[in-house]
């Protein structure tokens, strides 16, 4: 049975724990988060410890961490679980500063410790289905993938001065899917993006769509369209056209009943957030991490990932402001 400490009591950590109580080979040991009572609530709720990060980085009876705190803290939690020899799971992103992550990575080579990102889209069961039948040869030589991401509704401008930009702290996970599925890093990148639904993001310097174009030294070609509003729930597709034919991937909806008349027919909504959409792929996840705490399996998603899906971030951010495509090194930074 390996113990768990878990860093952050809020939404995304509620999920982790659930799914942390529910595997047969581990234990939630212990809740750490400033706010006590929150902490306190989740810790009862599962008869686990309230702990300090100093308590737990010592304790030698916690073998892992997952980190599903506040952004800000996820690279000094890295280099701590690292250096007290703890396996770690960290939502993403390490850190919103390439150096911090860069170090961070240092840190984890020089410990030996392994690392699982929390990009998990990765294990979502439709988005895997089709990566392997691409690598099959199903559809042949890829020749243009598009990503369609669009969020429900806006988040708070407070939320947006802490995550950093939409392009980090949402168009990341469409980036780290794009070299997923198509397995090459992007030689070129092109963005542009507007504010049509919320003003106060726009008066801290961030945007609401936007459209990026990468281009893969093979030649194709990705798009992600990106909204931070929908009208009709969680948009999450994505369409991969080869020499072939096409693979593609629907909405999940929060009911498969169809209603047929007349008029033609009406369907339920596509589900309304990502703790809906991706719950299954949560759970993935963590049977996932629990194997590579085994040493079963290696990370499926590494710091490696997270270092180079910041870049597209970065870079995205760098046309956007510049109006002109980046060309990009695949082995910087």
């Amino acid at each position: 049975m390996y113990n768990i400490a878990l860093f952050g009591a809020g939404r995304i950590g509620k999920i982790h724990a659930i799914n942390i109580h529910q595997h047969n080979e581990t234990l939630l040991y212990s809740i750490i988060d400033p706010y006590m009572e929150g902490a306190k609530e989740l810790a009862q709720l599962y008869n686990a410890k309230v702990q300090s990060t100093e308590e737990a980085m010592s304790d030698p009876n916690i073998h892992a961490i997952i980190i599903a705190s506040a952004t800000d803290t996820h690279a000094d939690l890295i280099e701590k679980a690292a250096l007290a020899g703890k396996d770690i799971f960290c939502e993403k992103p390490i850190h919103l500063e390439m150096h911090r992550v860069i170090q961070c990575l240092d840190v984890l080579k020089a410990n030996n410790v392994a690392l699982l990102i929390g990009f998990n889209r990765r294990h979502d069961l439709h988005f895997k289905v089709m990566r392997k039948e691409l690598k099959e040869g199903k559809i042949g030589k890829p020749e243009s993938i598009l990503i369609i991401s669009r969020d429900p509704e806006p988040p708070t401008a407070h939320y947006v001065k802490t995550s950093g930009s939409m392009f980090h702290d949402m168009t990341i996970h469409d980036f780290d899917m794009a070299r997923y599925i198509m397995e090459e890093e992007p030689i070129s990148i092109y963005a542009k993006g507007s504010n049509l639904i919320n003003s106060e993001i726009e008066l801290i310097g961030d945007i609401d769509t936007a459209f990026i174009v990468m281009k893969f030294p093979s030649g194709a070609i990705a798009t992600i369209s990106n909204s931070r509003r929908s009208g009709y729930g969680y948009d999450q597709r994505i369409e991969i056209h080869g020499e072939k034919g096409l693979l593609t991937t629907r909405n999940i909806k929060e009911n498969s009943v169809e209603q047929w008349n007349e008029n033609g027919c009406i369907n339920a909504k596509a589900e309304p957030f990502f703790l809906q959409r991706y719950q299954t792929a949560y759970k993935a996840e963590w049977d996932h991490f629990v194997d590579v705490i085994a040493q079963r399996v290696p990370p499926i998603c590494s710091g490696h990932d997270a270092k180079q899906a910041l870049f597209l971030a970065d870079n995205a951010m760098k046309s956007l402001l510049s109006g002109t495509e980046i060309k990009l090194d695949p082995h910087q930074p």
